[in-house]
């Protein structure tokens, strides 16, 4: 499903007769299955512009197209866009609050009163997909659940509504390393096996280089770049001047450079981080 946003706008009141922009003219197309990275620093309008794209936020000015239906009309109805479009906000586990698993998942079906038995079918598929035991955890409070399972439960509910676009706000934020690479697992499970286009927003370099199609740059309200992660993190003083980085392999082999090693400075991962060190060494034995 391909996501079109032309020249989105959003303002809000700042004070007695002061008006700040939170989104100024920001345009860009999510190609149909795309993943799209989303990196700004903090108050560049990454949170206010995934609002939009979910309706949460009517826009000032501009359009927003999901498959050419301009969700921004009034005529269209916002919670139908709500099921097209599923938004994972930042700490999703927090707004988990059934007394089962299950219970937790299957909420927004059977609110829209489907039949128990389609709503039982629907949550054991996305069990599945989040990689879940459905019969291990469906009993379980939610509660008492890891916090990598009350991720995976949180996200399995929006799932539930069947999205054709998956927004992920910050979605391994605050969860140590090992459960971050399941999360981040789950969501390439995702978009790969399932065909789903996403949108994820992080502050995570190195995650947003190895997951993305393309990346997108918000700055103060602007979008400031989009492209391949490699043309993104090639504009390292670009990314500098708005408070943001490159992979922590990028910095790495820039920092050898400016200490006079020659070393190619175009990997942005670990394993090509090494190449580039050994490449370095097998030239160096080679001249000496």
């Amino acid at each position: 499903m391909q996501v079109r946003v032309e020249n989105l706008s959003v303002t809000y009141a700042q004070g007695i007769g002061h008006v700040s922009k939170a989104l100024d003219d920001v345009s860009f197309t999510v190609n149909e299955n795309e993943f799209l990275g989303v990196i700004g620093h903090t108050g560049s309008g990454k949170s206010t512009l995934m609002q939009c794209i979910d309706a949460l936020i009517e826009p000032d000015d501009g359009k927003i197209y999901i498959d050419d239906i301009e969700i921004t009309s009034k005529s269209v109805s916002k919670p139908a866009v709500r099921q097209k479009v599923g938004l994972v906000f930042q700490y999703p586990e927090y707004q988990l609050f059934e007394e089962t698993a299950a219970k937790d998942v299957g909420y927004g079906p059977r609110n829209l009163d489907m039949p128990e038995d389609v709503v039982d079918g629907f949550v054991k598929k996305v069990f599945d997909m989040v990689s879940l035991d459905y019969e291990k955890i469906k009993d379980k409070s939610p509660f008492s659940l890891s916090g990598g399972e009350k991720r995976r439960v949180a996200i399995a509910g929006v799932l539930v509504m069947k999205p054709k676009v998956l927004i992920l706000d910050e979605p391994t934020a605050g969860i140590d390393p090992a459960v971050k690479d399941e999360i981040l697992g789950v969501i390439q499970n995702i978009h790969k096996k399932y065909n789903t286009t996403i949108i994820m927003v992080s502050h995570n370099m190195d995650d947003i280089f190895t997951m993305s199609d393309r990346i997108l740059v918000m700055d103060k309200g602007k979008l400031a770049m989009i492209g391949t992660p490699d043309e993104i993190f090639k504009r390292r003083k670009d990314l500098q001047s708005m408070n943001l980085e490159v992979p922590q392999a990028a910095r790495l082999l820039a920092s050898l450079r400016e200490k006079g090693i020659d070393v190619r400075d175009d990997e942005y991962t670990v394993d090509g981080c090494i190449d580039a060190i050994y490449d370095y060494i097998k030239s160096r034995r080679c001249h000496d």
